[in-house]
């Protein structure tokens, strides 16, 4: 069975192994879950991103707590396959007045939505982040 959406799937694994406090999850690798994975380090959201050359690539990311919750209270896939979501860069979201993240996939690359905004860039809204 071919997967549909691998980036909603990355959300759920990261979501499933928050909820049971996991330190560690994996997935198949590839280079957008890497580059959202990477913004996520950046964002201070997650601790870690490592990657396995075993069996085609499988991408590991550490999760982030702070006294014992997690650091990621949601995380929403916003744009999907059936349905692509772009914003200018003057409709990009704020997520909880400033304090969340919107991951943006622009004509530069990805990045969030703070980052798009001060380039005046808009793009597709990949996730929030909070």
């Amino acid at each position: 069975m071919s997967m549909q959406d691998p980036i909603a799937d990355m959300l759920t694994r990261i979501r499933n192994g928050l909820s049971a406090h996991k330190t560690t999850v994996s997935m198949p690798l590839s280079n957008k879950k890497k580059a959202i994975a990477d913004l996520l380090v950046s964002e201070g959201y997650i601790e870690n991103v490592n990657v396995s050359e075993e069996n085609n690539g499988t991408l590991n990311i550490e999760l982030k707590y702070h006294q014992g919750q997690p650091v990621i209270e949601m995380l929403k896939r916003i744009s999907r396959p059936g349905l692509r979501i772009y914003k200018t860069a003057a409709e990009l979201p704020k997520i909880y007045g400033g304090f969340g993240v919107a991951v943006i996939s622009t004509s530069r690359g990805l990045m969030s939505d703070r980052q798009a905004r001060a380039q005046g860039v808009g793009g597709e809204v990949i996730c929030y982040v909070a």
